[in-house]
């Protein structure tokens, strides 16, 4: 019979906890909740061997452990670092992790592009509301960023490594979930990269899940990308019976229509069940599912502020007096995207945009695409 492991009392911003021996920092703070909690941009519960190489869970440990009171020199990943009986930790009320936190935001975005405009990821992503917290106004960076065109790693997964942070969740994922990985980092500092080896394909049944887990724009699903913003869409859970996996979803409609389907995500952004790629990419109509209800989504999200037409439509007059323009125009990028059909214009169409609105996925190849 397994002895139980001992709880350890840890001190995280002035508010203690027990948790069981071999909690890491992070995961006790989690436990606390709000925002107590270092971000984490790299580590994931269900990828064994992820977390330590985004560096913006530092924390302060100001005091080791009961029996060794000394303070830790350097600030130390949370999500690498098992707490101490005693131990105690300072995450927001430390001046030197806040300060920290806003030289490693400052190194994220030392080659991403500001192109959040036209980034399907914009709304939940991880990287807007970190820079959003933590960044500055503009780069220190006097050299050229790395660029990259948008390569095309599968029939439904397009990758930009202009984004990319070199987080390694796509990599573990594929490592992980799949039974085989056709893409992984080639060369080694300033030149890394995400890529496939001599431009071979994804296609496993899996590999769909690496768009879930990626934090950023870099991984995007294809049959989704310039469809709709995702605060215009409402996601509503539901499951079906699936050989190949759980079938339990997340589907994201505007109108009655399925524009995307993903997997369901816990209240720190990360996957509760993978699924298969039929779900995902295949099964794309209500009727092939079983409606559960509507996700849950936290209350300061953008997606949660989709009550935008009762203010627009009882002051009309003023919205447009404001802005000088009707609202539905104000983030309309599809002029730039070249995924709409020419012969209609998005800005002006009274009803939702449909997925006959816009060119088929083989019809792009030839097309300009945003970088």
């Amino acid at each position: 019979m397994n002895e139980q492991a001992p709880n350890f009392k840890i001190t995280i911003d002035n508010i203690t906890i027990d948790v069981p021996a071999g909690t890491t920092i992070l995961n006790a703070a989690r436990q606390i909740g709000g925002d107590v909690t270092p971000p984490a941009m790299c580590y994931y519960s269900k990828l064994e061997g992820s977390g330590g190489k985004c560096r913006t869970c530092l924390v302060e440990v100001s005091k080791g452990s009961e029996k060794d009171p000394r303070p830790m020199p350097k600030l130390v990943a949370s999500c690498r670092t098992t707490v101490m009986d005693g131990m105690e930790v300072k995450s927001i009320t430390s001046e030197r992790v806040l300060d920290a936190r806003k030289g490693v935001v400052e190194f994220l975005l030392i080659n991403h592009p500001l192109d959040c405009p036209v980034c399907d990821q914009a709304g939940e992503c991880d990287l807007q509301d970190l820079s959003y917290e933590h960044g500055t106004a503009a780069s220190r960076l006097d050299f050229p960023k790395r660029t990259f065109p948008p390569e095309d790693i599968g029939d439904h997964i397009q990758l930009h490594m202009n984004r990319c942070i070199m987080c390694y969740r796509c990599v573990y994922t594929a490592e992980q979930l799949t039974k085989k990985r056709e893409h992984g980092i080639l060369e080694r500092g300033w030149d890394s990269q995400i890529s496939t080896l001599l431009s071979k394909s994804l296609d496993n049944d899996f590999i769909g899940n690496v768009i879930d887990v990626c934090p950023v724009g870099a991984l995007t699903d294809r049959t989704f990308r310039f469809k709709q913003r995702v605060w215009f869409t409402k996601p509503v859970d539901a499951h079906r019976d699936c050989p190949t996996c759980s079938g339990k979803v997340r589907l994201w409609f505007r109108g009655e229509e399925v524009f995307r389907v993903t997997a369901r995500k816990d209240k720190w952004g990360q996957v509760e069940e993978f699924i298969c790629n039929e779900c995902r990419f295949d099964k794309k109509k209500a009727g092939d599912w079983v409606i559960e209800g509507p996700s849950m989504v936290k209350r300061h999200s953008v997606i949660s502020q989709n009550h935008y037409r009762g203010a627009v439509e009882a002051q009309p007059e003023l919205i447009n007096e404001i802005i000088g323009k009707r609202p539905k125009m104000l983030l309309d990028i599809h002029d730039v995207s070249d995924v709409n059909r020419p012969e209609i214009n998005l800005s002006e169409i009274e009803r939702p945009s449909k997925s006959d609105d816009f060119l088929p996925n083989k019809k792009l190849d030839g097309q300009r695409r945003i970088s």
